[in-house]
């Protein structure tokens, strides 16, 4: 069965339904196909910075999301070593809030016209036909297309069919869980972290009864047999953060087995955005399809909404300039958005990378170097990359 749409987005996850819905604000139908047979919503919760914001506000989503979380006011960063805040800086000009994936998800689908969104269609093969693309599905329907778009994570069929590599493996991990406190947690409303003995970990309060938290950690052959199990996850971030305040133990001992994850982390090799294929005629990237980076300074998600905005904007864009034939117009769009968004996917990647293996370090120089010179410098870096501005989606 041959199906034909004017745009395809493979992937409902942040960058593919922002820009969907950037396009509908826009006036443009887009279809998107999303391999699960529901709505994704792992890892469970992220921080959004003001870059996050300014993009959710772009699609007219931001207020209701803002009814439904804290704002938190302060960052503090401890070292895991001696125990002590190694910096404390105020939110001042920054919104920063921890925001549940399942309500940022359900807040995109619930703007979207019924039938944006087609289940159980996992993306398989892409073929070219003149100045169309085949998209081949798992299930053998072949969609016929102007314009694709990837947006299917680190695992990007879309990303390999432009040339791009697979994502490397960082040497590193991360578990991810929440804690539902039924009459409140009482946590203050600030982002607290602790860094060094080889592990990061955060504490994050959604709102009043959920706090969102992780951990980073360099995993040994040993640890492997836990990653299909919440139980020894759980055991084993007790056993790295058994010296943090109670309050935070607590919160973890609490965690249900069914809020705790782990995977891998992994990267793009920020150099191949230099030189690789973000766009090719009618068809780029966006999100973790583009540029897949470790979450030390937690622009991931806050990065794929911007992806979205620019995207959506450069498109339409294309789409209403008179002047060239069609695919001309569409070719020249994704190669703007690709120019807007090389650079600023290549600082991210670079600066999570390094803020990552500098904060998760161990070693008496390291933990010297880390807790008494380059906390308030890290720090600084995680608030500069967060002061971005996507822009509106006006064309």
């Amino acid at each position: 069965m041959e199906i034909v749409e004017d745009i395809v987005i493979a992937g409902a996850g942040l960058a593919g339904l922002t820009t969907a819905l950037g396009l509908h604000r826009l006036g443009i139908r887009s279809l998107v196909l999303e391999s699960s047979d529901s709505l994704r919503v792992a890892g469970f919760a992220l921080l959004t910075w003001s870059n996050a914001w300014k993009a959710l506000d772009a699609v007219g989503v931001g207020d209701t999301l803002r009814l439904k979380h804290e704002r938190l006011q302060r960052f503090l960063a401890h070292s895991l070593v001696s125990g002590e805040v190694t910096s404390e800086l105020a939110f001042k000009g920054h919104e920063v809030r921890c925001l549940k994936r399942r309500f940022l998800i359900e807040a995109f689908e619930q703007e979207l016209p019924r039938g944006t969104i087609r289940f159980s269609s996992k993306v398989v093969a892409i073929e070219e036909s003149g100045h169309f693309k085949l998209v081949h599905l798992a299930d053998g329907t072949i969609i016929k297309t102007k314009v694709l778009i990837g947006c299917d994570g680190v695992n990007s069929v879309v990303a390999k069919w432009l040339g791009l590599d697979t994502p490397v493996f960082t040497g590193r991990s991360a578990i991810r869980a929440y804690a539902d406190v039924k009459g409140g947690h009482g946590f203050e409303p600030q982002a607290s972290l602790f860094f060094g003995n080889g592990v990061r970990t955060g504490f994050l309060p959604c709102d009043d009864e959920t706090v969102y938290w992780f951990l980073t950690y360099t995993p040994s052959i040993q640890d492997k047999d836990m990653e299909d199990n919440p139980t020894k996850l759980k055991q084993f971030a007790l056993s790295k953060i058994g010296n943090l305040p109670d309050q935070l133990n607590s919160i973890v001992e609490s965690t249900e087995l069914d809020n705790i994850i782990t995977s891998p982390l992994r990267f793009r090799r920020p150099w191949e955005l230099l030189w690789g294929n973000i766009s090719k005629g009618n068809v780029c990237v966006a999100g973790d399809a583009l540029h897949p980076m470790t979450p030390d300074i937690a622009q991931g998600g806050c990065s794929a909404l911007e992806d979205g905005v620019v995207l959506a904007r450069c498109l339409a864009e294309a789409l209403s300039k008179p002047g060239d034939e069609e695919w001309k117009r569409i070719e020249k769009g994704l190669e703007r958005y690709a120019k807007e968004r090389r650079w600023r996917s290549f600082e991210l990647i670079s600066t999570a990378y390094t803020v990552g293996i500098i904060q998760q370090s161990s070693g008496k120089i390291m933990n010297f170097l880390r807790d008494k010179i380059l906390a308030k410098f890290l720090v600084g870096l995680t608030f500069g990359r967060a002061g971005f501005d996507c822009g509106k989606l006006s064309v």
